[in-house]
């Protein structure tokens, strides 16, 4: 799954240097996480960054984007230029 940022998010600006595929950025009120580049870390850490140093747990399984860990690790690939070796 991709991580999703809730409202209740206080745009304190930690999660975004946290994140290794440059997904979260400053929306309309909050941060937002793109779908489309979000790895969950996977390829990058053991866990979540952005998870981790968020102060108020605002960042959850996104339940609308239910992705592998297979589908996560292709698109670490994708991004990185890394090969399928290198995982």
């Amino acid at each position: 799954m991709a991580l999703l940022i809730t409202d209740e998010c206080i745009n304190c600006d930690v999660c975004e240097p946290e994140c290794p595929s440059e997904a979260i950025s400053q929306g309309e009120e909050i941060y937002v996480i793109d779908p489309a580049r979000c790895t969950e870390c996977v390829g990058h850490f053991k866990t979540s960054q952005c998870v981790e140093v968020c102060p108020v747990e605002c960042i959850l399984m996104d339940p609308e984007r239910e992705e592998s860990r297979e589908t996560l690790m292709d698109r670490y690939r994708l991004l990185t230029g890394a090969s399928a070796h290198h995982a």
